[in-house]
């Protein structure tokens, strides 16, 4: 039984409970059997209301990304790889985040094997302690130079603490006392807040969280990524065929 059919049936069935002046207890039982024997339809309606709750939420994530795409994709703070791409994706991670560690690899396979894409990294970090030290540490200017390398080590951590931290930055050849002082800066901790805020805008309530254009991946699920990145990109050959 279709669902249309099934919102015919049940407005017949108020329309003869009016005219037999039922009560709303008895329309009530009535509709109440009728779901019973025909269960389908409370199928039909979850999945109806699945749909029209992922179209209110892609159009939520749509009118966030317009409203906030300069802060998204274009904040000179933020550690770029393939800056020149034509195809913007923005990650929000934590380094302490077990499904950011878990697809960080693939990240910088894509990254690698794709240089039309441009990729922003957004320090998140949603679990506070030593999460929030190493945000800081990327968020350095100090760290600028080897920011790609050691956001690599620092994701293949198992139990990063400060001492991995620093151990990790004298490997990429870099001060920790300079880099210490730097992210301890007011401009450090104003980045932070800034992307903190701009994640609650978004609505972003966990890491990673990657959003390409209009659309946004939530979770490690490098599929949809991918997905969302070939749109992009067909969308731009379009563009560019069109103009």
């Amino acid at each position: 039984m279709s669902f249309r059919f099934a919102l015919a049936l049940g407005a017949a069935a108020l329309a003869l409970a009016g005219c037999q002046r039922s009560s709303d207890a008895a329309f009530g039982q009535k509709v109440r059997a009728y779901l019973l024997e025909n269960p389908e339809v409370l199928v039909e309606v979850s999945q109806k209301l699945e749909e029209k709750r992922t179209a209110e939420a892609a159009n939520l994530a749509r009118a966030g990304y317009e409203k906030h795409q300069a802060a998204l994709e274009r904040d000179p703070r933020d550690v770029v790889a393939n800056p020149n791409g034509a195809i913007t994706v923005v990650e929000f991670y934590d380094y302490k985040c077990g499904y950011c560690k878990l697809v960080a690899s693939e990240i910088a396979t894509l990254i690698r094997e794709n240089p039309d894409v441009r990729f922003v990294f957004k320090e998140y970090p949603i679990f506070g302690g030593d999460s929030l030290v190493a945000a800081q540490v990327m968020a350095s200017p100090a760290v600028r130079p080897k920011a790609l390398e050691l956001h690599q080590r620092l994701m293949s951590e198992k139990a990063l603490d400060a001492a991995a931290i620093q151990r990790n930055l004298v490997a990429v050849g870099l001060d920790p006392k300079a880099v210490q002082a730097s992210a301890e800066s007011e401009a450090v901790r104003q980045h932070l807040t800034d992307n903190h805020r701009l994640a609650e805008a978004l609505g972003i309530q966990g890491t990673p969280h990657f959003i390409v254009g209009g659309t946004s991946v939530s979770g490690a699920d490098m599929d949809a990524l991918r997905l969302a990145i070939a749109k992009a990109r067909a969308g731009g050959a379009q563009q560019a065929a069109a103009s």
